[in-house]
């Protein structure tokens, strides 16, 4: 029996609702698997990180073939393929560039260029403007670690220890003090991340008026120093010094301009005409805060 042109009508919707819905699954399948496989990306940057593939890039005048970069990292031959892999995740997110194949006269015209873009350039920048050492800290297994079991830590009755203290049974300061090589890691981030900050600080500050009438200044809590020694470099006339634990002054650099002296902030703070405090904290589930104060003394 024929169909009439209604009923042609409501079939032609509900095979329409039908894909639709068909649809939605699909895309909220689709939204799962990019949260469920986000992590990919942090650890893709860390392999080019580990395998020291923006420095190859950087090494070879800012664009490099996968056949260049081989010559610069070490790789098994065998996993060549899956460097295209991994490069083909870091250029969708955008660490990394391409332009389109040419021949430079090494026989690699077929080949893909891969380029620095402004975001990996921050890692392969001189200190102050390289904050490679500071994703280095993030994304090493001891912070990682530290999110795997958030649900056992909201289990845990306010106030309790952070996620850190609940995977390591230290917190980080304390597990540095315990643990050479963190420390050292974690120094060597902290050091990247606040010379990154303060060069564009001072250079916002250019014309010194922040500093007007001021001749000395304590860095409380500034680690290895890299803010002040931005501070420092900018304007040579204030006498730099940085407080802190003595395990974090035993392994301050010998060679800056600012002076290091073991204390702790909570007994003593050392004179000066004003005291600087930086304060770093997570804001949002995106973003971080960073807020800093200079204190005058006198």
């Amino acid at each position: 029996m024929a169909l009439s042109k209604e009923q042609k009508l409501t079939i032609s919707e509900q095979q329409h609702t039908a894909s639709s819905e068909q649809q939605v699954a699909l895309d909220a399948e689709l939204q799962l698997w990019n949260h469920t496989f986000g992590y990919v990306k942090s650890m893709a940057l860390k392999a080019a990180l580990d395998l020291g593939i923006p420095d190859a890039i950087h090494q070879h005048g800012g664009s490099a073939t996968i056949p260049q970069i081989v010559t610069r990292i070490t790789l098994h031959p065998s996993k060549t393929p899956c460097l295209r892999r991994l490069m083909r995740v870091l250029t969708v997110t955008g660490v990394f560039g391409t332009q389109e194949p040419h021949d430079d006269g090494g026989g690699c015209d077929d080949e893909l260029v891969y380029t620095l873009t402004p975001a990996s350039r921050l890692l392969v920048g001189p200190p102050g403007q390289n904050v490679s050492p500071l994703l280095n800290v993030m994304l090493c297994p001891i912070f990682v670690s530290s999110f795997l079991d958030l649900r056992g830590w909201f289990q845990h009755e306010m106030p309790d220890p952070s996620p850190f203290k609940v995977t390591h049974g230290r917190d980080i300061w304390e597990l540095a003090a315990h643990d050479a090589g963190f420390s050292r890691l974690f120094d060597a981030g902290m050091v990247a991340d606040s010379g990154f900050i303060m060069n564009v600080v001072v250079r916002e500050c250019g014309s010194g008026t922040v500093f007007q009438g001021i001749s000395s200044l304590v860095d409380v809590g500034g680690g290895f120093g890299g803010a002040t020694q931005a501070i420092a470099k900018a304007f040579p006339h204030l006498e730099c010094s940085v407080l802190d634990l003595p395990n974090v002054v035993a392994g301050a650099p010998a060679d800056t301009a600012v002076k290091y002296v073991a204390g702790d902030m909570f007994e003593s703070v050392s004179s000066a005409d004003a005291v600087f405090l930086k304060d770093r904290r997570r804001a949002t589930g995106r973003t971080w805060r960073r807020n800093a104060c200079l204190i005058s003394t006198s």
